[in-house]
């Protein structure tokens, strides 16, 4: 199947390791010119370099969504490109924490960098697909905004805020031929679930080998996803195939989001 991405530019947040680096370099080897973003530089030079030694095309930018300068600079960047038609919105996970009794300063903060920033980099992204008549908008998420997870309850609440206003913009670009989605992962083969692996193992007195067994045991295919099945959804939501795939949350999980609905 032809996924159509051969002269696309892609920008990919978060691309520095794990889900994002998995859906850049996806999407680079389908022929898209991939943007990668993060905070480190050093990381995103390293991923470059192997795109571009597997033949493909890229180039860095640094931004971070805590900092409002520098999330101004990057909208300002969106808008100077000449040519931009996909773009994956991924961010950090939000500080844990249980409710009640996390602090408002911690709700204004996290809410600043991954509600209102991803939104301002959103808004700025489909301005420039919507006169062009193409574009594809895939947001990386999380399953708590279908079952909530347990101690993180700020995550819970922002993407869940995130995934209310992606719903809306679907809507609204949808007749222009931008489509807008979410993708929720399950437990994916990253640093982030290595190290909560060895987080839980710590804090239960097990190996890492125990604490991995006990979280596969809880999903129906009884293993990890692993990156490069993850960043193959994304790059086909990102595909001209995928053109009427639109507000819709899609589920990278191996069963084991225990609901019907969304």
């Amino acid at each position: 199947m032809d996924l159509g991405l051969k002269g696309r530019i892609a920008v990919v947040m978060g691309a520095s390791q794990g889900l994002g680096k998995a859906s850049a370099v996806q999407l680079a080897a389908e022929g898209a010119h991939v943007v990668l973003v993060s905070r480190s530089a050093d990381k995103l030079e390293a991923v470059k370099g192997e795109i571009e030694a597997a033949g493909g095309s890229a180039q860095v930018h640094t931004c971070d969504l805590f900092d409002a300068g520098a999330r101004a600079e990057f909208v300002e960047f969106l808008g100077s490109m000449e040519q931009l038609d996909v773009l994956v919105a991924n961010s950090g996970g939000p500080a844990p924490g249980m409710a009640p009794g996390i602090a408002s300063e911690v709700w204004t903060k996290e809410f600043d960098a991954m509600v209102l920033g991803l939104i301002q980099i959103m808004d700025a992204s489909v301005a420039r697909m919507k006169s062009k008549g193409f574009g594809r908008v895939v947001v990386i998420a999380s399953s708590g905004i279908v079952v909530p997870i347990p101690k993180l309850a700020v995550s819970n609440t922002l993407r869940s805020a995130v995934a209310g206003y992606v719903k809306t913009l679907a809507e609204q670009m949808a007749p222009h031929g931008v489509t807008c989605n979410l993708v929720l992962p399950g437990r994916i083969e990253t640093p982030r679930t290595q190290a909560i692996d060895q987080a839980t193992a710590a804090n239960m007195e097990i190996s890492v080998e125990e604490a991995r067994a006990a979280s596969a045991a809880t999903i129906p295919m009884g293993r990890y996803g692993t990156p490069e099945e993850f960043g193959a959804v994304v790059t086909f939501l990102a595909s001209a195939p995928a053109a009427y795939i639109t507000g819709s949350q899609v589920r990278v999980d191996g069963g084991a989001i225990k609901s019907i609905n969304a």
